[in-house]
């Protein structure tokens, strides 16, 4: 009886010398662990050659979320950080706001609604016009992600 009194009195000094600090570091491992997974779980992935377009052409800027996850329900931007207003397209609780958007893009910008549950937030933009020639930037500010698009406008001789 002594003994497992010895015994369990050893364990339990044991558990409280070596659990405590285990249990810390086993936190703080798998926290870092979970930080440096989430911090690059999701990237906006665009081309890294510039889109080439005519004037009057109705193009695309593709702009797609990797891995793919639907993005309907979130703030999705497209900007041009040398407009002002630099957006060009705003998509927020499943609506397009025609309010922020710089006037030179109303009615020619949209996104394809039906591809936005497989994470492409690509942006069609129709009768490019010369002027509409730049970096663009697609952006999801709840992942805080983004990337950049160029597009390269020829003139039709």
């Amino acid at each position: 009886m002594v003994f497992l009194y010895y015994h369990f009195q050893n364990c339990r000094m044991l558990q409280m010398a070596v659990l405590p600090p285990l249990r810390t570091i086993s936190v703080l491992v798998v926290h870092l662990l979970l930080a440096s997974f989430c911090r690059g779980q999701f990237k906006l992935i665009s081309p890294t050659q510039p889109v080439v377009a005519r004037a009057s052409d109705d193009i695309i800027l593709p702009c797609h979320l990797e891995p793919a996850v639907d993005v309907a329900g979130k703030t999705l931007e497209w900007t041009r950080p040398d407009l002002k207003p630099r957006f060009v397209f705003v998509w927020r609780a499943g609506q397009d706001h025609v309010n922020v958007k710089n006037p030179s893009y109303e009615g020619r910008t949209s996104l394809l609604i039906g591809e936005l549950k497989h994470g492409n937030i690509s942006l069609k933009l129709s009768k490019v016009k010369t002027s509409d020639g730049g970096r663009y930037k697609c952006y999801i500010p709840d992942m805080n992600t983004d990337s950049i698009v160029e597009l390269v406008v020829g003139i039709v001789i």
